[in-house]
């Protein structure tokens, strides 16, 4: 006897694809029924012989299309109706929003095929896509994910294509962004030029600099090779130092400039196409200007139609903005932003409605680490535990927000440094956005202790229940989140500052932690940052604080007894634990960096300087009231130097004493609290050496080692710990008494 079966399908199955895999699946099986998109997902009802419903069934969890996530199917028994055939049938907008917006997908090996194929009506069209990639997250403008509902409801479909639109068995059934050269968006070149594309790609060959509109944004492009169209990018952009990331049309040319893992092929490769930082190989055909003095280049492949057609040779693409102001992505404002700064504007009429920047990540024993989680991966949550809906802020820098539903935490995109209105605006929105989409509405409000942060402020301004968590306690979280773990861990927080709870400013600090709270069981010695955010972009002044000699090359600066005395005397030099100041004043006794252009700086060129075959490290002593004594570190470095030690040489044994620092401390709680777990979280632990040789010291101490692998640990990913803290404090968890 048939049976009727309804069944609701949840998690990320609106515009992947999903509804004709299921009529795919069924008709093949010989099943009737019907299936549709509503607020919640997916909903189906199916008829036919058990057996035959049960693989039905199992083909929806093991079998999903490319960019589908099913994160839960339930069922329930209908009355059977004997009714024929499988229908596709409208989407019911009613109800309680809980679908999932994909992320947006590179371009797949059929698109691309037609995108190369004369014979084929999308030749050459630079918006080609389906239900296996193109535009998703920065497009969608409500849910459910119908057309009206983005920002492709301006331009109708043509007949050809409305009728691959309403046929099942079509590649672009119900793909939303669908379209071709003959109803679709269009690209245009200002100032005007007949064949755009052909265009831009002569001037960027002549050496321009061009702002192109891709999926997220504007990029600003220059030809790779050419230093002067870099260095003209540079000096217009206002970006001394930092590295510009480079596409490259294929994997071939990629495996040119880099030498590259598997794992980080299959990543370059992959269809979030993050930018994959990876060492470099020497002496490649790259302006110096495009990575000055770093060992790593940031690649990425293609990811649009646009970019396959553009990027011919290796090109320099970078954010379209002016250094700290968010990426510009409506027309009018990129006009008017990068006028300074592009020589053509080649771009379209399909509007972004969320900007979103490029992901970074960076492959740490063969898995990802992000150090900047956006287009590709946003909006897919981290799953947390359930709770009331929450709000959290974040931080100020690398600044993302997160709400929270149902046990699923929705991290933002990457909103940016929060230090003006125009990024303070870009958070708002995208706040706004987030609620609307996801259908939440916060209950409770996270928020960094740090009462000039412009995030805490905007929480506190909102009349909603608060939770205060700080900084370091939230990267712990953060990284308790990422890895699934409830239980009480040993936290190694090690970042640049931080608020303190003591009003001091942290950074070097070893937490016994869980979500609901945490206690500081030891941290760096405190010393001076002269002129407080002054010592952050000038390194020596954290030299000077660190008791560096008089002796020393550094000390030669005109101002060097000032500044000594300025931290001797406790004038305007707030105390700090930080370990990231650590790195600062060792690269500058080294010579390494003594200002900064951009952040992490001095630790990211002390890193790359260090001689990854030296084994030997720096002894510090940790006090009785487990506090490190970081002194002796820059003691044992200034040494060495005064010795002739080489620079690679006490750069690398300054980080093996710093792993070997966190293995001891460690050991002690573990001896103390009987705890072995240590989770490690902060920007410091984006440095591969540390972070590798702190892991291998750990493990053969007998740990368990956390480490982030789906959000950044830097303070991008301080707003998921900050919705994990508020979520387990209001009672979601029960509590775990401290051992």
């Amino acid at each position: 006897m048939d049976v009727r079966v309804g069944v609701r399908v949840e998690g990320v199955v609106q515009g992947v694809g999903f509804r004709p895999f299921v009529h795919g699946l069924a008709t093949g099986l010989g099943l009737s029924g019907l299936v549709g998109n509503d607020a919640g997902g997916v909903f189906i009802e199916v008829e036919g012989a058990p057996d035959v419903v049960g693989r039905f069934l199992d083909g929806l969890r093991t079998r999903p299309p490319r960019l589908a996530v099913v994160e839960r199917v339930t069922t329930r028994e209908l009355r059977a109706s004997g009714r024929d055939g499988f229908a596709i049938v409208g989407s019911d907008a009613s109800g309680e929003r809980r679908a999932l917006v994909s992320w947006d997908s590179a371009t797949c090996d059929d698109c691309l095929r037609e995108l190369g194929d004369p014979a084929d009506r999308r030749y050459r069209y630079p918006f080609i896509n389906c239900t296996n990639c193109g535009p998703r997250f920065t497009i969608v403008k409500d849910v459910p994910y119908d057309r009206p509902s983005t920002t492709m409801a301006g331009f109708p479909m043509c007949g050809p294509c409305a009728a691959e639109y309403e046929d099942p068995a079509d590649r672009r059934f119900h793909a939303q962004p669908t379209c071709c050269p003959t109803c679709g968006p269009s690209l245009t070149l200002h100032p005007h030029a007949d064949e755009p594309l052909a265009a831009a790609r002569d001037m960027l060959a002549a050496g321009a600099v061009l702002a192109v509109k891709g999926l997220g944004g504007y990029h600003l492009a220059a030809r790779a090779a050419l230093e002067d169209a870099v260095a003209a990018l540079r000096a217009r952009k206002h970006r001394e130092d930092k590295p510009f990331a480079v596409m490259v049309p294929d994997l071939a040319a990629a495996r040119t400039l880099c030498t590259l893992t598997d794992a980080e092929e299959a990543l370059l490769t992959g269809p979030r196409r993050p930018i994959v930082l990876a060492r470099r190989r020497p002496d490649t055909a790259l302006a110096g200007a495009v990575a000055p003095g770093n060992g790593h280049l940031g690649l990425m492949l293609p990811y649009t139609p646009l970019h396959h057609l553009l990027v011919t040779e290796p090109m320099v693409l970078t954010s379209g903005n002016v250094s700290d102001e968010p990426i510009a992505h409506r027309d009018d404002d990129a006009l008017q932003r990068l006028a300074g700064i592009a020589d053509a504007f080649l771009y379209h009429d399909r509007p972004i409605h969320t900007r979103t920047d490029d992901s970074v990540v960076r492959l740490f024993r063969g898995h990802p680490l992000p150090v900047r989680r956006s287009r590709g991966y946003t909006p897919e949550p981290v799953q947390i535990a359930k709770g009331r809906p929450v709000l959290a802020c974040g931080a100020e820098l690398k600044n993302t927000f997160c709400l929270t539903r149902d046990g699923r935490a929705f991290l933002s995109h990457h909103i940016g440094d929060l230090e003006n209105y125009e990024t303070l605006r870009a958070f708002e929105e995208g706040i706004e956005h987030f609620q609307r989409l996801f259908d939440i509405t916060p209950e409770l409000i996270a928020y960094d202790l740090h009462p000039e942060y412009l995030s805490t402020k905007y929480a506190l301004d909102r009349e909603l229940s608060s939770v205060a968590v700080q900084h370091h306690h939230a990267h712990i979280a953060s990284c308790l989140a990422d890895n699934g773990v409830e239980d009480p861990v040993i936290g190694v927080a090690f970042d640049g500052t931080g608020y303190g709870t003591d009003g001091t400013l942290w950074g070097g600090e070893f937490l016994i932690a869980d979500l609901h709270g945490f206690e500081r069981a030891g941290h760096l010695e405190p010393v001076p940052m002269p002129g407080g955010s002054a010592a952050i972009h000038e390194p020596w002044r954290m030299a000077a604080a660190y008791g560096a000699p008089s002796d020393l090359p550094i000390a030669r600066r005109p101002d060097w007894s000032t500044i000594t005395e300025m931290a001797a005397r406790r004038v305007n030099a707030p105390l700090t634990s930080s370990m990231g100041r650590l790195f600062d004043a060792v690269a500058a006794v080294l010579g390494v960096r003594d200002r900064i252009n951009y952040e992490g700086q001095a630790a990211i060129e002390l890193e790359q300087r260090a001689d990854l075959s030296e084994a030997a490290g720096y002894p510090a002593t940790i006090t009785g009231e487990f506090t490190i004594m970081a002194r002796e570190l820059l003691d044992a470095v200034v040494a060495d130097l005064k010795t002739g030690v080489p620079v690679p040489t006490i750069a690398a044994r300054f980080h093996n004493g710093v792993a070997a620092l966190i293995v001891d401390a460690a050991s002690r709680i573990r001896d103390e609290r009987n705890l072995h777990t240590v989770a490690l979280s902060g920007g410091v632990f984006q440095n591969m050496l540390l972070l590798e040789r702190a892991v291998s010291g750990l493990t053969e101490a007998g740990f368990e080692v956390l480490t982030h692998h789906r959000v950044p640990p830097n303070d991008g990913g301080i707003s998921l710990g900050q919705a994990a803290v508020a979520t387990a404090q209001s009672g979601a968890l029960p509590k775990a008494a401290y051992p």
